[in-house]
């Protein structure tokens, strides 16, 4: 089901009814700066199953923790004074940080329970914030992309009527603000967990602050 929205100002009954449906453990998907992702509650095991069999992976995989506040990111990973100061500088952004995982999330996730690492977003989308401001606590999320749609050419437009066609039930809600920029690169990942900063990957994020 698509339910449409603006971007800037989502009707918060909306918002109110995708957070039930994670609760209930329900998938519900949006976009983000860089794509569209599919989400789920990481304390619903049920969620979280169905979210690893829609990507059709090991439940050893990572996917990435949607926070909108230093206070919820706090509570899923251990994030210390030096990394704190740098987050305040790059975030919301095209950023995923890495860092050891809080034992709130271990309990839930295999992923970050094998490794004892998690890794978490500031998405800066107004729509992404407010949805999370509304659910009132982190998200697990994983990416949808052109191939996992069975698509050729992976520079496919992708839409909210495209992702409801090809998934039908198995996403049971689409936040769809209809047309959408998105940078068109993935994020950067810094990982933290060595108690310096590490660029894994450069994308969006630029990191000429880490000198």
């Amino acid at each position: 089901m698509i339910d449409y929205v603006v971007a800037h100002n989502p009707d918060d009954r909306v918002l109110l009814k995708a957070s039930q449906i994670l609760r209930n453990g329900g998938l519900i998907c949006f976009p983000t700066e860089t794509n569209w992702v599919v989400v789920a509650d990481p304390y619903s095991k049920e969620g979280v199953e169905k979210l690893y069999r829609l990507r059709h992976v090991e439940n050893t995989k990572h996917f990435t923790v949607l926070c909108d506040s230093f206070k919820k990111a706090q509570e899923v990973s251990l994030i210390d004074d030096n990394a704190f100061r740098i987050l305040k500088k790059i975030t919301p952004g095209p950023y995923t940080f890495i860092f050891e995982a809080q034992k709130k999330i271990t309990k839930h996730l295999k992923a970050s329970k094998s490794d004892k690492e998690v890794g978490i977003r500031f998405p800066p989308s107004k729509l992404v914030q407010k949805f999370l401001q509304s659910h009132d606590n982190v998200v697990l999320s994983s990416h949808l992309s052109a191939d996992m749609m069975a698509m050729e050419d992976e520079h496919t437009l992708i839409y909210g009527a495209l992702i409801e066609d090809y998934f039908g039930e198995k996403i049971e809600m689409i936040i769809d603000p209809g047309e959408y920029d998105f940078i068109g690169t993935s994020t950067t990942i810094i990982d933290f967990t060595s108690g310096a900063p590490e660029i894994i990957r450069e994308g969006a994020g630029q990191v000429d602050f880490l000198g």
